[in-house]
Formats: C-alpha cells, sequence, structure tokens
C-alpha cells in the first residue's frame, strides 16, 4: 500500500505542475484523461516500478486534481489546487478484481490478500477507498443494502442544537456533550509539547506525532460517536425529523468555558439519511 500511496502522491503534483506549465503557456486546462495519457508517457515509462502498483490510484488522483481545478474557478473563495504531501490525508482508489473472502479477508487489485480487523459482510463491491488515519489503514466500500423497516414511536421530532447540551429534542429527550476534547485537552497539550521539543527528522520527533495523531482521532471518533448514537435514534424512532438551520461558524466563535462546542459538526440531513429508517 504504501507504494500505491507514493504512486498516487507522484500523479498528483506532476499533474499540478503540468496543468500550472500548461495554463501558464497556453492558457487551457488538461483534462484528466489528457494528462493520464502524457503521465504514461512521460514518467511511467521511465520507473518500472510504477507496473508494480494499480492504475486506478494515479487515474482517480488526476480525476480529483481536475475536480480541485473546476472547484477553484467556479466555486467563489474556494482556493487553488494545493501539493500533496506524504502523510497528509492519504488515501487511494481502487477497482476491478476486488473480492470479499469468508470472514475478515480481502483481495485487493495488485496489493493481494489483506486482512482486516473487523468481519466482512459477504457482498459484491466494485470498488474501495484505502485511507489512513495515525498510522492505521482503513477501507471503505458501497454495497447495496435492503433496510429494515422500524416501527415509529412518533410521526414528528423537533431537534435544537445548542450549546450546553449535543441536541434537545421536542419530547424532552437530552443527549449531553461528550466533552471529548476538554477530557484530552491537557494530554494534547504534553504531547504536542513533546512534538515541539524533538529534533525535526528524527525518528523520536515522528515516534511523537503519531502519538499524538492518536490522540486527535480517539477525541474525533468520541464526538462521531455521539452524533451517530443520535442521528441513528432519531431516524429509527421517528417519521419526521425537524431540524433547525444552524450558524455553525457563529457557533464556533461562541465556545463554552471550557472549549468544546456541543456538536462536533453538524446534524445534516444527509447523515440521516443513511441512518436505519
Amino acid at each position: 500500500m504504501p507504494n500505491t500511496q507514493v504512486w498516487l502522491l507522484t500523479a498528483y503534483n506532476w499533474g499540478l505542475a503540468t496543468c500550472i506549465t500548461e495554463y501558464q503557456s497556453t492558457k487551457k486546462r488538461l483534462s484528466a484523461i489528457t494528462l493520464h495519457k502524457r503521465l504514461v508517457r512521460e514518467v511511467k515509462s521511465q520507473n518500472p516500478w510504477y507496473y508494480e502498483v494499480s492504475k486506478c490510484a494515479p487515474q482517480q488522483a488526476l480525476r480529483n486534481l481536475e475536480r480541485a481545478f473546476k472547484n477553484f474557478f467556479t466555486i467563489p473563495k474556494r482556493g487553488f489546487p494545493k501539493f500533496k504531501k506524504k502523510g497528509k490525508k492519504d488515501s487511494f482508489y481502487l477497482e476491478g478484481s476486488i473480492k470479499i473472502l469468508k470472514g475478515n479477508y480481502i483481495t485487493l487489485p495488485r496489493i493481494g490478500i489483506v486482512k482486516t480487523y473487523e468481519i466482512l459482510p459477504s457482498v459484491s463491491i466494485k470498488n474501495v477507498t484505502i485511507s489512513k488515519r495515525a498510522n492505521n489503514w482503513y477501507i471503505s466500500f458501497k454495497y447495496d443494502y435492503q433496510p429494515i423497516h422500524t416501527a415509529k414511536e412518533r410521526d414528528i421530532i423537533g431537534v435544537d442544537v445548542g450549546i450546553n447540551a449535543l441536541a434537545t429534542c421536542s419530547d424532552g429527550t437530552k443527549f449531553a456533550n461528550a466533552k471529548a476534547y476538554k477530557q484530552g485537552k491537557k494530554r494534547l497539550t504534553r504531547y504536542q509539547r513533546r512534538v515541539n521539543k524533538k529534533e525535526l527528522g528524527s525518528k523520536n520527533r515522528a515516534k511523537a506525532i503519531k502519538k499524538l495523531a492518536k490522540l486527535h482521532k480517539k477525541i474525533s471518533d468520541i464526538r462521531a460517536d455521539a452524533l451517530h448514537k443520535l442521528t441513528t435514534w432519531l431516524a429509527k424512532n421517528h417519521s419526521t425529523i425537524v431540524i433547525e438551520d444552524l450558524n455553525v461558524s457563529g457557533m464556533l466563535k461562541k465556545r463554552s468555558r471550557d472549549g468544546e462546542v456541543s456538536s462536533p459538526y453538524p446534524i445534516d440531513q444527509e447523515i440521516i439519511n443513511w441512518q436505519v429508517p
């Protein structure tokens, strides 16, 4: 997987540099297809080890680059595409001969059989996205699922997201804020101080960064878990859910005294849509 990630970074950064040069000389934007043809001709042919990884990763990287340029030109205040760095938001896309084996094994193109921590469903999938968080690799995929309809406790419920609580429902039910940041604030400060004291480029600094990243991930997971428990309860037990429009920027500015915003991100209708109905 590291070779695939290196190939993806190489393709994306090469494509971005090529697009900048081309636009400066001809004022034209190159498509992902054109970039891939030039990539195979100019870069891949000079590096034989590139043939050991799947072609899907660089193709998807160039499609992402094309979308980034499109967003920059069409969406106001959208920033110019930046060069990618190893270790920041690492992920890549694969498609083709992907098969879930019995239990917690999956076969991936060019990579082979990979063992997962959790038991995988016995379903047919066409593509996967593999990402890295806090030195752990995660695999995600989509498949057709027939939801099980559950009996509803009531037809309609309103949800008010506040500062002191994660959510307050119209029936009086309150969901407390997990306060994950408050619980881990001292450790975050201590771990960050350790990182700052280590020499740049040293192995000890890399270990300290890894430990800090794991704590950030833990805080993020606690917040996400609280939100998904809330949205699952709402979707399973209510036919209609009414949610207030949120000023997220305003909520972020008006923090509570412990530095914690009650909702890590707004309770979005999209999140509820893919919960069990």
